[in-house]
C-alpha cells in the first residue's frame, strides 16, 4: 500500500486548508473542519461521555427485539452466537429504572403511578387531581403526537425487554451478505427521495457501473432541496458509522478458550479507502462528520429541558443521580461551546406550506426506517440499529422543536415539549456511536501511519 491509500489521511490532506475543505468550508452545507471536530471530541468530549453512557441510567435500553418485520416475511435469522443479545434478568436492572420506564423523574413517576391506580380502579376522572390529569393527557399527546421521527417501540409490550448496552457491545458478528445489503437497499432506494432510474455508487445489488453513472448520482444529489440531501448524508453518515464500529471491533482470532477482538486495517480499507472504493468511501467519512454536527448541535440546542431543577436520571440511587445530571451538564455545557455548530435555520425555511409539506416527508420517510430495522436478521445489529435510529430521531425531534423548548417552565411538568427515558438514552447513545467513529478513525489513522 501507499501512503495515498489512508482515506482518512487524504480526508485530512483535503482539510488542511480552510478553503480546500469539502468536509469543512462547507462540509457540504456546514462551516466546520475535520480536524476542530476531531480536537473537540478526542480530547474534550469523548472521555467524559464514555463515563456517562457507563452509569445505570444510560446502559439499559428496554427493546422489543421480537416485533415482526412489516415489509417481506423471508428473513433469514443469523444463527451466529455473536448474533445473539442476552437480555437482563429482572434483579439486574435498578428498580428506579423498571417503575419509571418512560418517563425522567421521581414526580413524573408518582404522577404515572398515581394514574395507574387510578385507572385500576376505573375512577379516574373523580380521584385523579386536575394537575395529575393535565398530565397525563399532555403526556398521552406527546406519545401520539406528529413530532416524533421514529415508529414508537412499543415497550410496554410482554416482548419488551431490557437489555445492558455494555454487556451487548456493537461489534463485528459476521452478519453480512446479500441479507445485510437487503436493508440498506430499501433504506437508500426507496427512503431518499432517490428516483429508480438513478444509480447509487457501489451498490452491491446492482450491476456494476461506470464514471458517467457516479457522476449521475452526484449531479442527483448536488440539486436537491438542502432538506433531501441532508437527509441522505445523515443515512450515509450513520452507515459509515455502522462500518467503522465494525471495523474496529473485528473478530481477529477465536479458540475455544478465548476470542480476540481488535482493528481490522483491511476490513476499514475496503470500505473506505480512497482508491479502493473509487473515491466513495471519503464521501463517506465527510457525511459521518456531518451527522456528528446535526446530532451534536441537537445536544446544544436541549440544553434548557436538562437544566431544570425537576429533571433527574432517575434510577433510585439518589447520590449516583445527583454525580451524573452534574456529569450530563458538564458535558452539555461543553457541546454548547463548540464554536462551529451546525446552522439549522436553513431547514424548511421557504414558503410554510411548502415547508410543511417537506418536513412531513422528512419524518415519514425516517418513521418508515425505523420500522425497517425490525427486518434486521442478527438481533445485535437490530439493537444497535433501532437504537441509533431513534437517536437520530430525537435528535431531529429537538432540533425542530426550538420554539416549544424556549417555552419551557423552569419548574413542573413540561406539556409542550418532552422526551421520554428511551428518548434521552438513545440520543445519548447514538451521540456517543458517532464519537466513538470520530476517535476511532484517529486510532486507524494512526495504525495506517506506523504501516507506512
Amino acid at each position: 500500500e501507499t501512503e495515498s491509500h489512508n482515506p482518512v489521511q487524504l480526508l485530512l490532506n483535503c482539510t488542511k486548508v480552510h478553503k480546500n475543505c469539502e468536509v469543512s468550508g462547507y462540509l457540504d452545507d456546514c462551516t466546520c473542519d475535520v480536524e476542530t471536530i476531531d480536537r473537540f471530541n478526542n480530547y474534550r468530549l469523548f472521555p467524559r461521555l464514555q463515563k456517562l453512557l457507563e452509569s445505570d441510567y444510560f446502559r439499559y435500553y428496554k427493546v422489543n427485539l421480537k416485533r415482526p418485520c412489516p415489509f417481506w416475511n423471508d428473513i433469514n435469522q443469523c444463527g451466529r452466537r455473536d448474533c445473539a443479545v442476552k437480555p437482563c434478568q429482572s434483579d439486574e436492572v435498578p428498580d428506579g429504572i423498571k417503575s419509571a420506564s418512560y418517563k425522567y423523574s421521581e414526580v413524573a413517576n408518582n404522577l404515572i403511578e398515581e394514574c395507574e391506580q387510578a385507572e385500576r380502579l376505573g375512577a379516574v376522572d373523580e380521584s385523579l387531581s386536575e394537575e395529575t390529569q393535565k398530565a397525563v393527557l399532555q403526556w398521552t399527546k406527546h406519545d401520539d403526537s406528529s413530532d416524533s421521527f421514529c415508529e414508537a417501540d412499543d415497550i410496554q409490550s410482554p416482548d419488551a425487554e431490557y437489555v445492558d448496552l455494555l454487556l451487548n457491545p456493537e461489534r463485528y458478528t459476521g452478519y453480512k451478505g446479500p441479507d445485510a445489503w437487503k436493508i440498506w437497499n430499501v433504506i437508500y432506494e426507496e427512503n431518499c427521495f432517490k428516483p429508480q432510474t438513478i444509480k447509487r455508487p457501489l451498490n452491491p445489488l446492482a450491476s456494476s457501473q461506470g464514471k458517467s453513472e457516479e457522476n449521475t448520482f452526484y449531479s442527483w444529489l448536488e440539486g436537491l432541496c438542502v432538506e433531501k440531501r441532508a437527509f441522505y448524508r445523515l443515512i450515509s453518515g450513520l452507515h459509515a458509522s455502522i462500518n467503522v464500529h465494525l471495523s474496529a471491533r473485528y473478530l481477529l482470532q477465536e479458540t475455544w478458550l478465548e476470542k480476540k477482538w481488535g482493528h481490522n486495517i483491511t476490513e476499514f480499507q475496503q470500505r473506505f479507502d480512497g482508491i479502493l472504493t473509487e473515491g466513495e468511501g471519503p464521501r463517506r467519512l465527510k457525511n459521518l462528520y456531518f451527522l456528528y454536527l446535526i446530532e451534536l448541535r441537537a445536544l446544544s440546542k436541549v440544553v434548557p429541558f436538562f437544566e431544570r431543577p425537576d429533571f433527574q436520571l432517575f434510577t433510585g440511587n439518589k447520590v449516583q443521580d445527583a454525580e451524573n445530571k452534574m456529569l450530563l451538564l458538564e458535558i452539555l455545557h461543553e457541546i454548547k461551546s463548540f464554536p462551529l455548530h451546525f446552522d439549522e435555520n436553513s431547514f424548511f425555511a421557504g414558503d410554510k406550506k411548502e415547508a410543511n409539506k417537506l418536513k412531513e416527508d422528512f419524518r415519514l420517510h425516517f418513521r418508515n426506517i425505523s420500522r425497517i430495522m425490525d427486518c434486521v436478521g442478527c438481533f445485535k445489529c437490530r439493537l444497535w440499529g433501532k437504537l441509533q435510529i431513534q437517536g437520530l430521531g430525537t435528535a431531529l425531534k429537538i432540533l425542530f422543536s426550538e420554539k416549544l423548548i424556549a417555552n419551557m417552565p423552569e419548574s413542573g411538568p413540561s406539556y409542550e415539549f418532552h422526551l421520554t427515558r428511551q428518548e434521552i438514552v438513545s440520543l445519548f447513545n447514538a451521540f456517543g456511536r458517532i464519537s466513538t467513529s470520530v476517535k476511532e478513525l484517529e486510532n486507524f489513522r494512526n495504525l495506517l501511519q506506523n504501516i507506512h
